[in-house]
């Protein structure tokens, strides 16, 4: 499998931004049930579609790191856990914290992982449903062939395993604050996993319909999208 190496911050400055307004929206409901195996070695089954969405193409809702709803507006002035002080470049952290530096009163804790209550798959799916950790996006990449595809007219990646089962991933953007790219430029898909040596970031797959790929980071309070696993029954 050819693997292209690229930054995601690369990747996104390839993505014009577009006005979204600030509003919010409807709660994600649980849907049926859809998963594959896609012959990984962990055994992990990978949902078909993005949470909040119906159909494999379907763009489904974005969310920040660490928050269970989605919004219309998405930065560190309305972040769950944590602020941002543009001016002084100052966090204040409140949960997922591993550098006292990222907090005003030097506010630690050893959490790495997202908590269940803090995981949008979880939350909107149901218990044994989760967002993949960093690892297991890189498990994905290691055991797939990854091309570009585009299924209905929607642009993506095809993620195909060595039993010929595949998983579609459109290119359904970011949101950061009141601004987004255009439709179907590019995706930015959460892991689970906290950037430890950042954690005012965490571990997500971005990339754009050029078939560029790569597992970076995003800030927390930018909007992404979901894609849940589950381990096999």
């Amino acid at each position: 499998m050819k693997k292209l190496t690229k930054v995601l911050a690369a990747i996104m400055l390839m993505c014009a931004t577009l006005f979204v307004s600030g509003c919010e929206r409807e709660d994600v409901q649980p849907i049926i049930e859809d998963w594959v195996d896609l012959g990984l070695p962990s055994g992990l089954l990978w949902a078909t579609h993005n949470v909040g969405a119906t159909v494999p193409t379907g763009f489904g809702y974005h969310f920040a790191w660490g928050e269970t709803r989605t919004k219309g507006y998405f930065g560190y002035g309305d972040y769950r856990y944590g602020t941002y002080d543009r001016y002084h470049h100052i966090y204040n952290l409140t949960k997922y914290c591993s550098n006292p530096s990222y907090s005003v009163t030097g506010f630690t804790d050893t959490l790495t992982i997202l908590q269940p209550e803090d995981d949008a798959a979880t939350v909107n799916w149901g218990d044994g449903t989760r967002t993949p950790t960093k690892a297991e996006w890189q498990e994905l990449l290691d055991n797939t062939t990854v091309t570009q595809a585009v299924i209905d007219s929607v642009l993506g990646l095809q993620f195909t395993g060595s039993n010929g089962v595949s998983i579609f991933l459109p290119a359904a953007e970011f949101e950061h604050e009141s601004y987004m790219p255009h439709i179907e430029n590019c995706g930015a898909y959460w892991s689970s996993s906290l950037n430890t040596d950042a954690p005012s970031s965490a571990w997500c797959l971005g990339f754009n319909v050029m078939g560029h790929f790569a597992i970076s980071t995003h800030s927390r309070g930018y909007g992404l999208s979901v894609r849940a696993v589950r381990s096999a029954r």
